[in-house]
C-alpha cells in the first residue's frame, strides 16, 4: 500500500519514511503544499500523511482543495498546532485523523490501521478477498479454490487494486499512477502486458473473475457473464 507524506520538516522525513517502510508501505515525500495537491490529484496513494504548517498552501488549504474536487483519500494531520480549535477545525473540514507531534511511531500505526479499518475487505491488510479469488499480498501468492500460484510484485500490487475496488471502472491514469509512481515514466503499453499477464493467471486458476477492458477508459475486475 502507498502513503504519501507531505512534511516540510526534512529531519521528520528521514526518520518516518524508513519506519513506515518496515511496516510494508511505500512511502512518497513530497515538502510543500502545491506539490502535496500534485501527487493527490494522480490518485496513487492510499492514505496521506499531512502537515498543517507548510511553506506555499498550508495544509488546512491543501484539505479543503482536495475535499472540494472529491478526492476521497483518507487524510491524518501530523502538526505542532493542537488545541482544541485548531483539532475542531482540522477535523471539520475532511481530516479522518489528527495527531499532535511530537507523537510515538506506535500511536501513528494504530490510527493508521484504524483508517483502514473502515472500508468493507480492508480489516486485514495482509489477504484480499473477492469472489473466488484470495491474494496474500506479503508473498504474492494468488489462490482459488485449491488452486494457487504466485505472482510477480508488480503483478500482485497491480491486481492489489483491482481486489480492494471490484466491480469499479479504474482509469488507465489511475493504474499507472497507483502502481509505477506518478512520477513515473512509463509507457502505456506496459499496463496492457501486465493486464495479459493477469488474465492469463485467473485462467490457469479457472477463476469465476475476469478483467474487463472499457474502452476509452480503463479496466474492471468483475464477475464473469455466463453468457460470454
Amino acid at each position: 500500500m502507498k502513503l504519501l507524506l507531505i512534511e516540510d520538516d526534512l529531519a521528520l522525513c528521514r526518520s518516518l519514511k524508513p519506519q513506515l517502510e518496515r511496516e510494508g508501505f511505500t512511502v512518497d515525500l513530497c515538502h510543500d503544499g502545491e506539490e502535496g495537491l500534485f501527487y493527490i490529484r494522480e490518485q496513487a496513494h492510499d492514505l496521506v500523511l499531512l502537515d498543517r504548517m507548510l511553506p506555499g498552501m498550508d495544509g488546512l488549504s491543501l484539505l479543503k482543495q482536495i475535499r472540494k474536487e472529491n478526492l476521497q483519500v483518507p487524510v491524518i494531520f501530523l502538526t505542532a498546532l493542537g488545541g482544541l480549535d485548531d483539532r475542531i477545525t482540522g477535523l471539520d473540514c475532511g481530516a479522518d485523523d489528527y495527531i499532535m507531534k511530537p507523537f510515538a511511531f506506535g500511536e501513528l500505526m494504530a490510527r493508521i490501521r484504524c483508517i483502514f479499518r473502515r472500508p468493507p475487505g480492508l480489516t486485514d491488510m495482509s489477504s484480499l478477498s473477492y469472489g473466488d479469488l484470495t491474494l496474500q499480498t506479503g508473498q504474492s501468492l494468488l489462490s482459488c479454490g485449491q488452486k494457487s500460484c504466485s505472482l510477480s510484485p508488480r503483478e500482485g500490487e497491480l491486481l492489489g487494486i483491482f481486489l480492494r475496488n471490484p466491480e469499479q471502472i479504474l482509469p488507465r491514469s489511475t493504474l499507472l499512477a497507483r502502481v509505477w509512481g506518478p512520477d513515473a515514466e512509463v509507457e502505456d503499453g506496459n499496463l496492457d502486458n501486465y493486464i495479459h499477464f493477469l488474465r492469463r493467471r485467473l485462467k490457469s486458476l479457472r477463476s469465476s473473475l475476469e478483467l474487463k477492458t472499457v474502452r476509452g477508459v480503463g479496466y474492471r475486475l468483475t464477475l464473469q457473464n455466463p453468457s460470454d
